[in-house]
């Protein structure tokens, strides 16, 4: 039988201290051994639905199309659907439970074209228990989906309107000053918001920033490059969104900031943007103070 889809690209919150990633793979490929399997992440927080829709959002459109398979599912075992979703009238087709996780990425990619839910059991891989979705229901429907087996067998059709959408903040102006709210924080500290560069360019090229207590004059600015070393600006980021970051330093780091904290900007003020430092300096102890 010819292979409908040769790719399956996974995301998980399974990390890889367990066997749990390796199992999920080799169960797919136990039913289609030509297919590649691509790591998106694996590092996603433990059920942290929202992240984790997030990172398939900005993947998506990079990805080879055929299936993706994705899993955060802190409702594994209850009442959540298990679904698979096509996109591009069969281009390609998400398989996940249906908690919101898939729902970024098929509005991404243009919107969902037909949906099922995953009720053929007879494809799925028994097991003691039903809190490894992942292995024993996802794993088995991508890798039969990749063999050649049709949407509809694999479940029953459920109407598109009916997926759970996925939770993004959406932004809000008042006045001068927009509010909008940390999205992701890359390994670099830099802190992605939910806002198009159009809606800061009224703002001008000096703009004030403020996470929680912490506020800063900063520059909006092209490149990392064009931050002086130490500086905090804000920039276009390569998901066409709004980021703060530091050159050769952490952003998250210097605002004190976490995924899901409110930040404003609003106009500079009259103190002008200058690099960040902290002097420190060490001192001898003195003989009279205690360890």
């Amino acid at each position: 039988m010819s292979l409908r889809y040769d790719t399956v690209s996974f995301l998980s919150d399974y990390g890889l201290g367990d066997e749990f990633v390796g199992v999920v793979k080799s169960v797919i490929r136990s039913i289609a051994p030509e297919v590649t399997v691509v790591d998106i992440t694996h590092d996603i927080a433990p059920h942290d639905v929202r992240a984790g829709g997030l990172a398939l959002a900005r993947s998506a459109q990079y990805l080879v199309p055929g299936v993706v398979l994705a899993v955060v599912d802190p409702g594994v075992g209850g009442n959540r659907r298990a679904v698979a979703v096509e996109v591009g009238d069969g281009a390609s087709v998400l398989v996940g439970p249906d908690n919101g996780l898939l729902a970024p990425a098929v509005a991404m990619v243009g919107g969902a074209t037909r949906a099922v839910e995953l009720t053929a059991d007879h494809l799925h891989v028994a097991s003691p228990g039903p809190t490894f979705a992942g292995r024993d229901v996802f794993a088995p429907v991508a890798a039969h989906l990749c063999a050649g087996t049709r949407l509809d067998e694999v479940g029953t059709d459920i109407p598109v309107h009916s997926l759970t959408p996925g939770v993004v903040p959406v932004s809000r102006t008042e006045g001068e000053r927009i509010h909008a709210e940390v999205l992701w924080i890359d390994r670099f500290g830099n802190l992605q918001v939910n806002l198009d560069p159009a809606e800061i360019e009224s703002l001008g090229d000096g703009v004030r920033l403020t996470v929680g207590d912490v506020g800063r004059n900063v520059r909006r600015v092209s490149t990392y490059g064009d931050l002086e070393r130490g500086e905090m600006g804000v920039l276009v980021d390569s998901y066409g969104l709004v980021a703060v970051s530091v050159n050769r330093g952490s952003a998250a780091l210097e605002l004190s900031g976490v995924e899901g904290d409110a930040v404003t900007f609003e106009p500079a003020d009259s103190a002008p943007a200058t690099p960040f430092h902290t002097p420190v300096q060490l001192q001898p102890r003195r003989s009279d103070e205690r360890a």
